[in-house]
């Protein structure tokens, strides 16, 4: 099962909080529409906080992959760490100056500003 979520050829593996506050959407749709846009493929970060073997195995050979987390919380990374998944590309929402609430209309401009950063991230990541 696993294997229809992985990222083939050297794309980009995005795991993005999707908690209840406007910034844990906000990483959640920033990763949905860069998917979307062909920009790396959303990874179930469930499965690997549940230690699915596939999921954890499936995160740890790609070759890149993003760690999207809302606020310093850091939901996301405390998952990678718990299942002893090295992190590597990082970001949070909350860290681009945007404010933690429970708005959930989420600002066009706001999420293009956390997928602009994703790309960064990426890029910056080796």
């Amino acid at each position: 099962m696993a294997e229809a979520c992985c990222v083939p050829g050297g794309n980009i593996m995005i795991l993005a909080c999707s908690g209840g506050s406007n910034v844990g959407q906000m990483a959640n749709r920033a990763a949905v529409e860069l998917t979307q846009e062909g920009f790396g493929k959303m990874f179930c970060l469930a499965g690997i906080g549940g230690h699915l073997s596939g999921f954890v195995q499936s995160v740890r050979d790609v070759p890149q992959m993003i760690a999207i987390d809302g606020c310093e919380t850091g939901c996301a990374k405390g998952t990678l760490e718990h299942a002893k998944v090295p992190m590597r590309a990082y970001l949070a929402v909350t860290g681009l100056g945007i404010e933690k609430n429970k708005n959930f209309t989420l600002k066009k401009d706001e999420v293009q500003k956390v997928k602009d950063a994703i790309r960064k991230a990426c890029s910056e990541s080796p």
